[in-house]
């Protein structure tokens, strides 16, 4: 059954029990129990390498009150990231935090940002459904560069390949990876995803992933970035499990909404 791809939180504390390696870029096994923002929203790369943010300075991570990472986001402009509305609704705004610069999530790099604003696309219900996105506004300014938002559909030729970008598990039911990791991906056509998943919405909806499997978002990646160079044309959305074989993984057709999000980002 379809999931989203958000990282989340025990109500009093992190649960670091027993983890399945998720292996996203290839983690070992173990197990965990996931309740909170983390059962809602999930996604970590699988079968990626550990990747740059001198390569990717717009990728971002959010956490929750907690400190606890549990989605990812793109930088769009000088004060707001965009990411996946079942992300932004996961947890309140006021305890969303942005961390930009910090490639490795053990260390005090980059900056942590508070959330001030948060648009959710008014058709949005849940990530099955589509219009999974939202736009995120910081308080202060970002100092990672922007990704270009896509606004050609040529870019989701299938057989295109894109690269996205996560911290999310590295393996399905795995660990969370420490650092950034990214993989890459081909697009699939619409009528492939479609038989993949009934609810595949092509209007706001793009599949990028391998027939066979092996590499794909996973848990913790939600609202993370796919791109094409830095040009930016999908958010995580959701999938089935993480990286099984004729499930491609589901993202947000940012084209459909480049004029939403440049609407959200106009002064910032």
């Amino acid at each position: 059954m379809p999931r989203t791809r958000l990282l989340g939180r025990h109500p009093n504390a992190v649960l670091a029990a027993a983890f399945f390696s998720m292996a996203v870029f290839g983690a070992a096994v173990v197990t965990t129990v996931v309740t909170g923002p983390e059962a809602a929203a999930q996604g970590a790369i699988v079968g990626g390498e550990k990747a740059s943010l001198a390569d990717y300075p717009y990728a971002v991570y959010l956490v929750d009150d907690a400190g606890t990472q549990f989605c990812g986001g793109v930088i769009v402009s000088s004060s707001t990231v965009a990411t996946a509305a079942h992300c932004a609704e996961a947890v309140a705004t006021k305890d969303i935090r942005v961390v930009v610069g910090r490639e490795d999530k053990r260390t005090n790099e980059g900056s942590t940002l508070a959330v001030t604003k948060a648009w959710v696309h008014p058709d949005f219900e849940k990530a099955e459904e589509g219009h999974d996105i939202a736009v995120l506004t910081v308080r202060g300014r970002l100092p990672g560069r922007a990704a270009t938002v896509a606004r050609d559909t040529d870019v989701y030729t299938p057989g295109t390949k894109a690269t996205v970008l996560g911290w999310g598990r590295v393996a399905d039911g795995g660990e969370r990876s420490d650092y950034l990791r990214g993989a890459v991906v081909p697009m699939v056509s619409d009528s492939t995803c479609k038989q993949a998943y009934d609810s595949y919405d092509p209007a706001s909806m793009v599949c990028a992933g391998y027939q066979q499997g092996g590499i794909d978002a996973c848990k913790g990646d939600s609202g993370g970035p796919l791109v094409i160079g830095d040009t930016l044309v999908g958010i995580v959305s959701f999938g089935d499990g993480c990286a099984k074989p004729g499930k491609p993984g589901v993202y947000t057709r940012v084209t459909t909404f480049a004029g939403a999000i440049a609407r959200k980002t106009r002064g910032h």
